[in-house]
C-alpha cells in the first residue's frame, strides 16, 4: 500500500502517516524513497493499538480475573 491508501484506510492525513512511519511506530518499509506498507502488516498494527488501548483503560479482552 501506498501512503495515500494507508492514510485513506486509517481516515487519517497522509503527514501523519508519514510521521508514524519515520518515528517506527507504523509498519512499513522504503523503496528508495517511496514508503511502502503490508495491508496484512496494518490491520496487525489496528489489532494491536486495540488491545493496548483497552489494557490502557484497565480492561481485560480476555475477560480473565473476571469474578463470575
Amino acid at each position: 500500500m501506498t501512503v495515500k491508501e494507508v492514510a485513506d484506510y486509517l481516515r487519517v492525513n497522509q503527514r501523519t502517516v508519514y510521521r508514524l512511519a519515520v518515528e517506527r511506530r507504523l509498519p512499513g518499509f522504503k523503496v528508495g524513497a517511496i514508503w511502502r506498507f503490508k495491508r496484512d502488516d496494518i490491520d496487525h498494527w489496528i489489532a494491536e493499538q486495540s488491545v493496548a488501548g483497552r489494557q490502557a483503560a484497565g480492561t481485560n479482552p480476555k475477560g480473565e480475573g473476571e469474578n463470575t
